[in-house]
C-alpha cells in the first residue's frame, strides 16, 4: 500500500487542503522522512496575504509526527489517537518564507523520547537540493481516550 496523500489523510486530522503532506518517503520506529508540495500552492490555507511564512514549517512538522504515530501504531489499535501539539522549542528559521522556493520540501521528524501518550521529537524542513530551511523540537500529547470508540482523530 502506498503511503502517499490519500492514506495520509485518512489518518490524521487534517482534511483537504490543510492535509500538508504528499508522501512518506521513508520511515522507521524512529524517524519520518516525507514530502510535501502543498506550500506552492496558491490555496494553501495557512497563506497570509498570498505569502507563507516560514513558522507555518511547524505545521508541516505536526503532522508529521501525527503521521509517524499513526505508522508506529497501525494494526496496534481500534483506531488511530488525536493529538495535539504542547510545545514547540529551538526552532531556528533558515528562510522568511516557504512559497518562494522551487521544488519539494522534505519534512523529517525524529522520536528522541516518548512513554505513555507523550513524544518529543526533533525535527527539520529541508528544501529539495537539501538546504535546510526549519528546524526545532515539538512535544505532542496524544489523546487518552481516543481509539477507543472508533473516532477519527
Amino acid at each position: 500500500m502506498p503511503l502517499d496523500r490519500d492514506w495520509i489523510a485518512q489518518r490524521i486530522p487534517h482534511a483537504g487542503a490543510m492535509c500538508l503532506l504528499d508522501r512518506v518517503l521513508a520511515w522507521d520506529t524512529d524517524r519520518l522522512r516525507c514530502l510535501a508540495t502543498s506550500h506552492l500552492r496558491p490555496d494553501n490555507p495557512l497563506r497570509s496575504d498570498g505569502r507563507l511564512s516560514a513558522v507555518c514549517g511547524i505545521e508541516y512538522a505536526a503532522q508529521a509526527t501525527a503521521v509517524h504515530g499513526a505508522l508506529r501504531a497501525d494494526g496496534h489499535e481500534e483506531a488511530p489517537r488525536s493529538g495535539f501539539l504542547v510545545s514547540v522549542r529551538n526552532v531556528e528559521f533558515k528562510v522568511r518564507r516557504l512559497d518562494t522556493l522551487g521544488g519539494d520540501l522534505v519534512v523529517e521528524a525524529e522520536r528522541l523520547t516518548g512513554e505513555g501518550n507523550d513524544a518529543l521529537y526533533q525535527f527539520r524542513l529541508l528544501a529539495s537540493d537539501g538546504r535546510e530551511l526549519l528546524t526545532g523540537r515539538l512535544a505532542v500529547r496524544l489523546d487518552a481516550e481516543a481509539g477507543k470508540g472508533g473516532a477519527k482523530p
